[in-house]
């Protein structure tokens, strides 16, 4: 398979669209030291467009984002995710997987930056070449980063001349967006844990429940996290044997683990708001659907939770 252009070169272009239709997008632009800082709701207004935007730089610019209407399961706009390049777009590019934590500051991390810093594990697996001047990154963060975490982040990508990142807050409506625009990469995500080959995965669309937007963070980490494990529908289309998907079926969405049914911010609390003491199982799409381009047969493993979505979303009847 051939490899697309530098992700940050991609991701750069749609930064620098940003950067040039801030007042469209209701964005705030600031610069600290080499870094150039994109404010998608912090302290600016933001938008649904904004986020759309937000998530496809967090793909680098290899797959699309668009809302969608109201699905047959909820009465909320989709989130509608479709890529080509589900390995580069979604985990190397997208998977929040760089944690910056400072004694002022933290943030989980995604978007091509992490390709250039190629810090995690992942990329001694997955090698890519993005060794360039600049880089791009997406930080899902309450407050705009420090001094502190910048200079963290500025050392781990190495000499690069410009770092430009983009920051939302989960409770805003880019963060909203952006967050849930995840489902094809839990779904791959899920998969490489699986130990499936997921350079056989050819191209993926997800759809997922877009939340409203939460009081705080804490909330809204809680509504975007149940809107992937218990109301998204991923397809892909891969190319392997059909025992491939069958192997590992059944255990890629979310109802594989012991914690499915219950609310992700109850767990999330039981777990003192540590992601990593909570069931790896739980972090995948609802429904997983796979499409074998070798064999012609299709697969389909998981269900859909409206009910705790309503109650999770605060959807209540009068």
């Amino acid at each position: 398979m051939t490899d697309p252009p530098s992700l940050n070169v991609r991701a750069n272009e749609l930064f620098q669209k940003a950067v040039a239709t801030q007042d469209v997008l209701r964005l705030a632009r600031t610069t600290l030291d080499r870094t150039e800082i994109l404010d998608f709701g912090v302290n600016s207004t933001g938008g649904l467009a904004a986020g759309l935007h937000l998530a496809e730089m967090c793909m680098a610019g290899l797959g699309t984002v668009r809302l969608q209407a109201a699905g047959p399961v909820i009465d909320l706009p989709q989130v509608f995710v479709s890529t080509d390049h589900p390995l580069q777009a979604c985990l190397l590019s997208q998977y929040a997987g760089w944690k910056i934590s400072t004694d002022d500051f933290f943030a989980m991390g995604s978007g091509p930056m992490r390709a250039t810093a190629a810090s995690e594990t992942l990329f001694e697996e997955f090698s890519v070449n993005e060794e360039t001047t600049y880089c791009v990154g997406v930080l899902e963060s309450g407050s705009l980063p420090t001094q502190s975490a910048i200079e963290q982040m500025l050392t781990q990508v190495g000499s690069v001349d410009r770092l430009s990142v983009a920051v939302a807050p989960t409770a805003s409506q880019a963060g909203n967006v952006q967050v849930v625009a995840r489902s094809v990469e839990t779904a791959m995500h899920k998969l490489h844990e699986l130990k499936f080959p997921v350079s056989k995965v050819i191209s993926g669309t997800g759809a997922a429940p877009l939340p409203p937007v939460a009081k705080n963070d804490l909330a809204g980490i809680g509504r975007t996290n149940d809107a992937i494990l218990y109301g998204s529908v991923v397809n892909l289309w891969v190319d392997c044997e059909d025992q491939q998907i069958q192997k590992v079926g059944a255990e890629t969405p979310s109802c594989s683990s012991t914690s499915h049914g219950r609310s992700f911010l109850e767990l999330f609390k039981e777990a003192n708001h540590n992601f990593y003491a909570l069931d790896k199982a739980l972090f995948s799409p609802a429904v997983v659907v796979f499409h074998n381009l070798r064999s012609g047969k299709t697969f389909q493993y998981g269900k859909l939770m409206p009910d705790l979505l309503r109650q999770s979303f605060g959807m209540l009847n009068d």
